[in-house]
């Protein structure tokens, strides 16, 4: 059933979020955002020019100078906090996702609780970036080598997961010292500037947190700053290469997470009907495909493949598509009309080109939601391991399922991709797993799983799939330089 109350919730001020200050007369101008379950106008949104990045930049510097000079309990105490906040509005939180993108609420409801499980996992480490002593090259010298804040970092989100991105990326640069100015896609500025305003109550020093959403020309600006001593940039593999490009003007380092084609890889001795289970939510019906972490590869062996097949496609008939405010529904809308035509433009191409049999979907969906941009959840089956449908990103809820009839082969045709973010391995057998996901050439193997990123763990790609980590230790370290003080000590 659909909660109208949710569904009708006054929307937070599309005003940018700048120290303490909501700024609705910007000079990047006005940007109509668009709910994509109905393709009606659902807020309007400030759009940050050079004039607020700047200003976000210089404020950032003063409170970062803030922040450092607490001690570390201190700043622990802030964080858990914030911790605190956000699980009193998850509710809330999560309502606002769902208008920011249309992703179906009981999906939605992760996003405020994986943020909250970075909060409070960085808040505990912010006092284990601990140095080190190495041996100097006197007798009794002393080599110390120490972590040490960038000072102002630029961090840009995605639309897909704005609150699980600032829980992955944000959250640990506040915890390594830094001030954030935070650029979240204009497709999704909600959930990121009722954040913001949560960041201020927890007691923050203003300005450590900006956020200042915008689309290219927003990004360019605050890459090009040359007051930000670092860059996270988490989006498509082409975007990124436009951001390391801008960023060389400064000589400014910048950490990526970008695209991937994720192989989900299914051995003869495998649970079935459970891996189909897992295999769909994580590839075409979680955030309907929109996700570089998506299985969209689903790599069969032989002996298995018809009865996966039909497991498999059973799972994905069987989860509804519709309102994403109505509790029943798990697969909803792409982001914009635009990203639907690239989808179906996709699906037409594979379809007449023979790059595989469709045995379900490929359509757009009519009726109650031809307004919005829903695409049905799209199965090809028999796929040419090298065509265009198993290689490119398509970014929709599309899969692909490739025949395979050896280790060796199946390892193959996953690596032959530009991507390396994630794979998936579905095996009984223990010391296969172990082979195969050394083997696999990605950041995450995930093995009889489906998606599953956790604050404990280092998350990141190889290859075209960017060189960022977020999690764990790795991601504390990230935001943070490296430096060594020599201290000389005289002999007697």
């Amino acid at each position: 059933m659909t909660d109208n109350s949710v569904a009708k919730m006054t929307l937070p001020s599309g005003a940018l979020l700048i120290g303490e200050d909501r700024i609705s007369d910007s000079t990047g101008g006005r940007f109509e955002h668009i709910f994509p379950g109905s393709g009606q106008t659902n807020a309007e949104i400030s759009i940050a020019g050079a004039a607020e990045i700047d200003r976000a930049v210089e404020l950032g510097w003063k409170a970062q100078l803030d922040w450092v000079a607490l001690d570390v309990e201190t700043r622990r105490d802030i964080m858990l906090r914030l911790s605190d906040l956000v699980r009193e509005h998850m509710a809330e939180l999560t309502a606002i996702s769902v208008h920011d993108n249309g992703v179906p609420i009981t999906v939605s409801r992760l996003q405020p609780f994986a943020l909250d499980r970075y909060i409070r996992w960085y808040a505990g480490a912010i006092d284990k970036a601990t140095g080190s002593t190495v041996a100097g090259g006197g007798v009794d010298d002393v080599n110390l080598v120490e972590y040490e804040p960038y000072g102002v970092v630029g961090v840009i989100i995605p639309w897909n997961g704005p609150l699980f991105q600032i829980g992955m990326n944000v959250i640990p640069a506040l915890a390594a010292g830094n001030a954030v100015v935070l650029k979240p896609s204009e497709l999704a500025p909600l959930s990121p500037l009722r954040f913001g305003e949560l960041v201020l109550e927890a007691g923050f020093p203003p300005g450590l947190l900006s956020v200042v959403p915008g689309g290219a020309e927003t990004g360019e600006a605050l890459v090009r700053h040359p007051r930000v001593r670092k860059v996270h940039f988490t989006g498509s593999t082409a975007s990124g290469r436009k951001v390391i490009i801008a960023a060389a003007e400064n000589l400014t380092p910048v950490a990526t997470e970008l695209g991937g084609k994720a192989a989900s890889i299914v051995f003869a001795d495998a649970d079935l009907a459970s891996v189909a289970q897992n295999a769909a939510f994580s590839g075409p019906i979680g955030l309907s495909g929109q996700n570089c972490a998506s299985g969209s590869r689903l790599l069969v062996q032989d002996s298995v493949y018809d009865e996966f097949v039909a497991h498999f496609t059973a799972a994905v008939q069987a989860a509804p598509m519709g309102d994403p405010f109505s509790e029943a529904n798990f697969v909803g809308p792409l982001i914009t009309e635009s990203a639907t035509d690239k989808v179906m433009a996709s699906v037409d191409a594979a379809r007449t080109k023979g790059m595989g049999q469709l045995i379900l979907g490929g359509q757009r969906a009519g009726g109650d939601l031809a307004s919005g941009y829903y695409v049905q959840p799209t199965i090809f089956s028999d796929v040419d391991s090298t065509s265009p449908l198993a290689q490119q990103e398509i970014f929709g809820p599309i899969s692909s399922i490739i025949r395979f009839s050896t280790e060796d082969e199946a390892v193959a045709i996953a690596n032959s991709t530009v991507y390396g973010l994630v794979n998936y391995v579905s095996t009984t057998d223990l010391a296969r797993a172990h082979r195969v996901a050394r083997r696999l050439e990605s950041g995450t193997v995930w093995v009889n799983q489906g998606m599953d990123v956790v604050p404990m763990a280092p998350y990141g790609g190889y290859k075209h799939s960017g060189n960022g980590r977020a999690g764990g230790m790795a991601g504390l370290h990230q935001f943070q330089q490296v430096k060594t003080i020599r201290v000389a000590v005289p002999a007697d």
